[in-house]
């Protein structure tokens, strides 16, 4: 029985690590998209609509990644490069794409202002 005691706590401390590191590895590879005189990462946030029912054919659960653009907001042709680098970054790095998906998100979004969403994956 003793045995058994550390193993579970072993568990349960990965199992509440991996959220964590995860959202360490986001924000490093976030972080890293533009340059300094471009976009500043700002965060990250998980939505979750408790509305929908878990079996919906629609996105339950999304993760909006946040920048802001240095200064003026680009015109709209830059606007969209600049979603398409946010939202390659991501997709390149199967690892967090995977471990995302695990964790239920059916969906990325980037948000340049609290106005816009625009959807990656």
């Amino acid at each position: 029985m003793r045995a058994l005691l550390p193993s579970l706590a072993s568990a349960a401390v990965i199992a509440l690590a991996a959220p964590a590191a995860q959202a360490e590895n986001l924000d490093v590879l976030m972080s890293g998209v533009f340059a300094d005189n471009e976009a500043t990462y700002i965060g990250f946030e998980s939505i979750e609509r408790e509305d929908i029912p878990e079996l919906a054919a629609v996105d339950r659960k999304y993760l909006v990644v946040d920048f802001r653009f240095t200064g003026q907001e680009p015109a709209s042709e830059q606007l969209q490069a600049s979603v398409h680098k946010v939202c390659m970054a991501l997709l390149k790095d199967r690892d967090l794409v995977r471990s995302l998906s695990d964790s239920g998100y059916d969906m990325v979004s980037v948000a340049f202002d609290r106005q816009s969403q625009f959807d990656c994956l």
